[in-house]
């Protein structure tokens, strides 16, 4: 059973206060109301939320927003649902979804577990997107790492059979916690036919920074499971 009272106590997440740019400030305050989703006290009707019906993929923690913007151009007839915190990457996507007219993206600028508890109803995702978490690298924080037991079998009641989780980390040591995360859970079946880390599938863009550390010699890790 899922620990939904450690869920909410460990933040996965520290806000920073920043300054905002004044595209950024204009994504915010003009445009982030045409694509916000807004909690209440029952699921969303994501049919109704995105005014057709198809399938719905979750991109947890979508920086600037890059990638996600990358995927629903490449991808119209999936709706894609972008979680974020940070004001910063919440105004900039709002203002590229205007400057682009997309229209198979809506933005849920809360806290993910907030989300999925109170918002997503169950087996209503196809999948869900975790692209560079923030490893919390030392030992006394890891307990902030938002790869745990708990949290994904939280995910697997809003996947649908079938339905996917991809993780992608730069960070070796986080990359085999998620190995041991999501390996022996019972419901989860790992695509690599070795049981490892998969190449990266085209569907993931291959971001700039990615590149950098690329030519610089660094390693990506990615993880491709399905709901059983």
């Amino acid at each position: 059973m899922t620990n939904d009272h450690a869920l909410r106590r460990i933040k996965s997440f520290v806000l920073r206060a920043g300054r905002l740019s004044p595209r950024q400030k204009l994504g915010l305050e003009t445009w982030l109301p045409d694509y916000q989703l807004t909690l209440g006290e029952t699921p969303w009707d994501l049919t109704a939320c995105f005014g057709r019906s198809a399938d719905v993929v979750i991109e947890l923690g979508f920086g600037m927003g890059q990638t996600l913007i990358t995927m629903a151009q490449a991808s119209p007839h999936i709706n894609f649902l972008g979680i974020e915190v940070h004001q910063a990457g919440i105004g900039s996507l709002a203002a590229e979804l205007h400057d682009h007219a997309i229209q198979n993206v809506r933005i849920a600028p809360y806290d993910a577990v907030d989300v999925l508890q109170r918002a997503i109803a169950p087996n209503a995702l196809s999948g869900i997107n975790i692209f560079f978490p923030d490893p919390w690298p030392k030992a006394r924080h890891h307990k902030r790492r938002l790869i745990q037991p708990d949290f994904i079998n939280l995910v697997l009641k809003k996947i649908k059979p079938g339905g996917f989780i991809h993780l992608a980390t730069d960070w070796q040591e986080y990359a085999m916690h998620m190995l041991e995360v999501l390996a022996p859970n019972p419901d989860l079946l790992n695509k690599h036919p070795g049981g490892g880390f998969i190449p990266r599938p085209e569907s993931r863009p291959l971001t700039k920074f990615e590149q950098r550390g690329m030519n610089l010699g660094h390693e990506v890790w990615d993880l491709l499971f399905t709901r059983k």
